[in-house]
Formats: structure tokens, C-alpha cells, sequence
């Protein structure tokens, strides 16, 4: 085999290697720098030139006394080799024989957390570093706190300079016993404890026999094993469009990376935020046309039907909907001198869009040395707070937890154009913590004043030959609503009356597209779903709502609008294993997974009728055995004659 043979298939072989991107972080001097020159240095990845540079800029620079200052190999700024210090973030790419590495080594002073969290931001794994002699300081919890805030799932605790503390196991174990404390209050599924020696290279790369005490993998095994594929979004489909591409008048296509999931030939979809439905028709990469794209990869999507699509929009599964809204709480990490505060503009870049922003409300500030929630009207620099956008546009977007491509966003100043701040948006429960004040309805301002019709309703339901009302189908999701819903609307069609199907998911389509699935979000859909339902029974239409409208306190408002005299509630009563049978989405396991969050029945509450005027158990009834328990009803009510049924 020929060299250039030999190298085409080392490429060939880093190619296929896994990637892993990690952050150190933690106190001044809690040997960052140095740990990760330790591993460069013991792992065979810097070429001999460099050690050259390395021994003598240790004699000449170092802090390390008659010992190499591996630190030297990434403090490359001026004003840190001068304070002994890093400033900047740094990444550095190395290569074992086992997976691809891109560290961050973030400062440790506070006042450079904003350049933590950025080099936390992409991280698959966090290092913090402990200084042994020192134990948990609050700078070790802050970077915690923001890993934690970040998504970050995995963290290793590098409890570092055991050879100033005799490598003592009484030492460690106090500390591992902190740390565990304060954790507790956040969410990080897997932390890993390893004492080790950046300076002496103790449970580093090799394993260490100085601490027999100690029966865990070295640093560097752990980092070469640690399994992050998982932790990737692979299910909900979000491919933010960058720009369009015709290069003549046969090819339109639209380039973009893909943020998650999985997008192949075929594929149903929708474009947000316009809704409009068409199919993937071919996916062309830096090879040619390919049959499926996944993250982070960078394509061009091409699609069959002829749609209005530009930068900005969002291709998703039909199925797999982010929230669509003009407004928006998340956590975020203030990063600069000028105080964010409640009634300013900013401009907020999330994935391909840019949209300006106004600060509605600071809710909260997190000190993050004890959690707690402090009240707030401002976020200083370096801060972390929760604050409430309201945005001039709506976007799509995921909760971050769920999805970090579309959860995440920048903050920029309008007049420097400078990013001042980075958010993470959250998901509303009802049951959140912060719990908001009720939604007061807005008065009516003085100059809007109702319009009569000259035609009565007495006068179109003569003409209409039938009196207007509201069918109003509740139940769980896939309990058979809409399919009653349009079965009831075919037969009263056939009986010569004027009926149509208002249904939960074409109102988010279009009226309530801007709505998520928060409890406030699900009231509001509702109230204007009874608002639409009203003006059509005005008009003397009837109106079939199909709606899994999950608080009672939410159908006695759409009631109430409605009026009592016109509303049938109708109430699917399908338990919920049989709802799960019909399931062929996989909604409910989605959501029993946690990929799907404020899932009524599973991951947020279901409220069932007390008294329905219909109940169906569609588990036990046919479609039309269920049409017909309603017709009875509204035959009964006065509503409808039943005529000309056809039987």
C-alpha cells in the first residue's frame, strides 16, 4: 500500500469516528488548562515541534516549577500567559483511536460566564473541575447551573489536584457529597466523579496507582466510551430554510441545515408558519441526491408542489407541529454591561429567523449559589433570569429541553447590532412553578360598538328551515371526535340541513395557529373556537365542534358564549387503552416518553364531563350507532325534525 493510499484511508477511518464535543469549566486555578494539555500531551496528539515549544516555554513562562506547564498548550492569548489566567474560550480538536474530540475550555473568572455559555451551548459532555483543596466554590455552581440550563445531560466532575491532598479518599468523597447536595435541584441524568492529578497525569489518560481506593475508568477512557448518540433529536423533524436556490428555471430548491430528526424522499410536510402541505421530492447533498438527511447535515430540499417558501420557514412532518406563537418565556444568560429590562426592544435570532422582540416582563433572577428565585425587574451582566417576549411575528419553535435546534435563540441590540444575551425558551405547564395570573379579558375599548344585521335570525332560520346550535364533541385524543364529527355532519346534510365540522386541528392551522399546548394556550384556542362557533349560529348554521377541550372550566365558558339554549356537549367517553390501540401516529408513547409534554390524558390533565346531554363510548358503538344517539338528542332538544332520514 502506496502513502497515498495509506492516508486516503486514515481519512477514511476519522470519518467514521464518533464525535464527542466536551467543555471544561470550573474556579481560577482549578487547572483547566492544564487538564486539557494533559490530555493532549499524554494522548500522543501533539507533534514534537510543539513539545519542543512546549519544554521551552516552560522554562522561560511556565508555573509549574521543574515540571512541563502543560497549560501553555492552550492559553494562546497575551493577556493570559501574562495573568496566568484564560479568557477566551479555546477550542482544541484532537484524535484517539476511538472517537473525535472538540474541547472548550472555558474561563473561570465570573465575569466571563457569558464565554462559558457559549462554549456551552454545542457541548455533548461538561468537565467541571474542583480544586481538591478548595472543594465546591460558587463559581464550580454556576457553571453547573448553567450545563444544567444548557441541556447538557452528561457531566464529569474532575476533582482535580489530588496530589496536594495526599490523594485522600476522605477529601473526595466530601466534596462528591457537596456536589451531589446542590445537584439534587437540577436536571442532569448522569454525572461521573473521578479524582485525578492534571500536573502528575493521575487518572488521566492512565489509571493511577496512587488511588487504590479509586475503582472508575482514567478521564480520557470514560470521554472515549460515554454514550451521547441518544441524546440527539431524531424524532421531531425541524429544517429551517436558509435560502433558495434556482440556479435556472428547472430547479427551485431550499438549502438549510437540518436541526433534528430525520427527513427522507416522500415525506409528508408542512411548511410553517403558512401550513401549506406538499411531499419531499428529492434531497440533494455535497454528493448528489441523497435518500434521507439527518443533523447537522447541510442539504437541499426540493418538494413536489409548487408552495411559497423563503427564508425563514419552517419544513416539519404533518404530524409533528412546533408551537407557532407571537409570544414566548424562557431562561436567559445576560451578556452585557447595559441592564435588560422589562418594555425594550431587542432583536431575537432563533434558527434562520429574525424577528424584534419586546421584553414584557423580567419574571425572575436565579442566584445561582443557593437556586432560589430572586424577584427581579432586571437582568445585569452575567446574570440568569426568566423573562416573558412578546414577539412582533409569530415563530415555530420547540421547548429547549425537547429540541435545542429550535428552543434556543440570540438577543442582539437593535442600534450596536451585538449579541447581549442568549436565551433557552420554556415550556408553560399549568402546573409550572411560576404560576401566571389568571388571563383577565381585556376590556372593550369605547369605540367599538356591535353592528346589527337587517336580517333577523327568526328570518334566516325560516329560510334555513332548522334552528342553529353547537354539537360540542370533548374527549381524549384519538377518542373519535373528528370522525364522529364528519359523520354527523354528512347525515344532517343528507337531511336537507345546512351543518359543518369546526375541528381542534384545522383551528390551529389557521385561527389559533399562533397557540401552543400550555394551559393558558389551550383556554385561548377554546374561547376563540365558542367566539367562531357563536357568529355561525348567528348566521343559523349548525356547528359541530370537535375538540379535545380538556378543562370543564373551559367548555362552561364555551357555553356560556355559546348560550345554554344552543349547546349540546357531547362527550366521547373512550377509555384511555382503547384511544392508545387507535394510536398509529404513536402520540401517546411519544408522549409517555416525555417527546411530547402538556399531552392530555398522559402528560397533562383530562377533565371529563359531569353532565353531557350525549355520552358515547365509541369502543362499543359504531359510527353510526353514535350519529344516531346524537340526531335522538337533537330531535329531542328541537333543534332538528327528523325527516327524510332515509330509513
Amino acid at each position: 500500500m502506496d502513502s497515498s493510499t495509506k492516508v486516503q484511508q486514515l481519512f477514511a477511518e476519522s470519518e467514521q469516528k464518533d464525535l464527542l464535543r466536551l467543555l471544561t469549566a470550573g474556579s481560577v486555578d482549578d487547572g483547566k488548562s492544564t487538564l486539557i494539555g494533559r490530555l493532549l500531551f499524554d494522548s500522543k496528539t501533539v507533534y514534537e515541534d510543539q513539545v519542543s515549544a512546549l519544554k521551552r516555554d516552560s522554562a522561560r513562562h511556565g508555573s509549574a516549577g521543574e515540571d512541563i506547564d502543560y497549560a501553555m498548550l492552550l492559553d494562546g492569548l497575551r493577556a493570559e500567559l501574562e495573568q496566568g489566567i484564560t479568557i477566551d474560550v479555546a477550542y482544541r480538536y484532537f484524535s484517539t483511536p476511538r472517537r473525535k474530540f472538540i474541547i472548550a475550555d472555558s474561563p473561570g473568572h465570573e465575569q466571563y460566564t457569558r464565554n462559558m455559555a457559549t462554549g456551552a451551548s454545542t457541548a455533548d459532555l461538561a468537565v467541571i473541575l474542583i480544586d481538591a483543596e478548595q472543594g465546591v466554590l460558587p463559581q464550580t455552581r454556576r457553571h453547573t447551573f448553567i450545563a444544567s440550563l444548557l441541556g447538557i445531560k452528561h457531566v464529569v466532575v474532575a476533582v482535580n489536584k489530588m496530589d496536594l491532598v495526599d490523594y485522600s479518599e476522605a477529601y473526595f468523597q466530601k466534596i462528591r457529597e457537596d456536589y451531589i447536595d446542590f445537584t439534587t435541584k437540577l436536571e442532569i441524568p448522569d454525572i461521573e466523579f473521578i479524582p485525578l492529578s492534571a500536573l502528575k497525569g493521575d487518572n488521566v489518560v492512565e489509571e493511577s496507582d496512587r488511588m487504590p481506593w479509586y475503582h472508575g475508568p482514567p478521564l480520557l477512557d470514560y470521554l472515549e466510551t460515554v454514550h451521547v448518540a441518544s441524546d440527539r433529536n431524531l424524532i421531531d423533524l425541524r429544517y429551517p430554510v436558509q435560502y433558495v436556490l434556482r440556479p435556472d428555471r428547472s430547479f427551485r430548491g431550499f438549502c438549510g441545515t437540518v436541526g433534528s430528526g430525520i427527513l427522507r424522499v416522500g415525506d409528508d410536510v408542512l411548511v410553517l408558519p403558512a401550513g401549506q402541505r406538499s411531499k419531499v421530492a428529492s434531497i440533494v447533498g455535497y454528493d448528489g441526491d441523497m435518500e434521507e438527511a439527518f443533523p447537522p447535515m447541510s442539504t437541499t430540499v426540493t418538494l413536489a408542489d409548487e408552495i411559497d417558501v423563503s427564508r425563514g420557514d419552517m419544513i416539519v412532518h404533518v404530524n409533528n407541529v412546533p408551537r407557532i406563537e407571537r409570544r414566548l418565556e424562557a431562561m436567559v444568560v445576560w451578556m452585557s454591561d447595559a441592564d435588560m429590562v422589562a418594555n425594550e426592544t431587542y432583536l431575537l435570532k432563533q434558527t434562520t429567523n429574525t424577528v424584534p422582540a419586546l421584553v414584557s416582563d423580567v419574571r425572575y433572577a436565579v442566584n445561582v449559589n443557593t437556586l432560589h428565585r430572586e424577584k427581579a425587574a432586571k437582568l445585569g451582566l452575567n446574570e440568569i433570569g426568566r423573562a416573558v417576549f412578546e414577539l412582533h411575528r409569530p415563530l415555530a419553535f420547540d421547548p429547549y429541553r425537547q429540541n435545542h435546534a429550535t428552543g434556543s435563540f440570540i438577543i442582539i441590540d437593535r442600534t450596536s447590532n451585538v449579541t447581549v444575551g442568549a436565551g433557552m425558551i420554556l415550556e408553560q405547564e399549568p402546573n409550572d412553578l411560576i404560576v401566571e395570573e389568571k388571563q383577565q379579558e381585556r376590556p372593550v375599548s369605547r369605540d367599538i360598538h356591535p353592528k346589527q344585521s337587517g336580517v333577523t335570525l327568526d328570518e334566516r332560520t325560516a329560510r334555513l328551515r332548522q334552528s342553529p346550535a353547537t354539537i360540542w364533541l370533548t374527549g381524549l385524543p384519538k377518542a373519535g371526535k373528528s370522525t364522529v364529527a364528519y359523520a354527523l355532519e354528512k347525515r344532517l346534510f343528507e337531511m336537507g340541513y345546512f351543518a359543518h365540522v369546526l375541528d381542534g386541528e384545522n383551528l390551529r392551522l389557521g385561527v389559533s395557529r399562533d397557540l401552543g399546548f400550555s394551559g393558558n394556550d389551550r383556554s385561548e384556542n377554546i374561547r376563540r373556537a365558542a367566539e367562531v362557533a357563536k357568529l355561525c349560529n348567528e348566521i343559523g348554521m349548525i356547528t359541530i365542534a370537535a375538540f379535545v377541550s380538556p378543562y370543564r372550566e373551559g367548555r362552561d365558558h364555551a357555553r356560556q358564549a355559546v348560550g345554554e339554549d344552543r349547546f349540546v356537549e357531547v362527550y366521547v367517553s373512550t377509555p384511555l387503552s382503547a384511544c392508545e390501540k387507535r394510536d398509529a401516529e404513536g402520540l401517546y408513547e411519544r408522549a409517555r416518553d416525555g417527546r411530547i409534554r402538556n399531552f392530555s390524558g398522559v402528560s397533562a390533565p383530562y377533565e371529563p364531563p359531569v353532565n353531557a346531554d350525549v355520552e358515547l363510548p365509541t369502543h362499543e358503538l359504531t359510527v353510526d350507532e353514535a350519529v344516531e344517539r346524537i340526531l335522538a338528542v337533537l330531535a329531542q332538544r328541537g333543534i332538528i325534525a327528523r325527516i327524510n332520514t332515509g330509513e
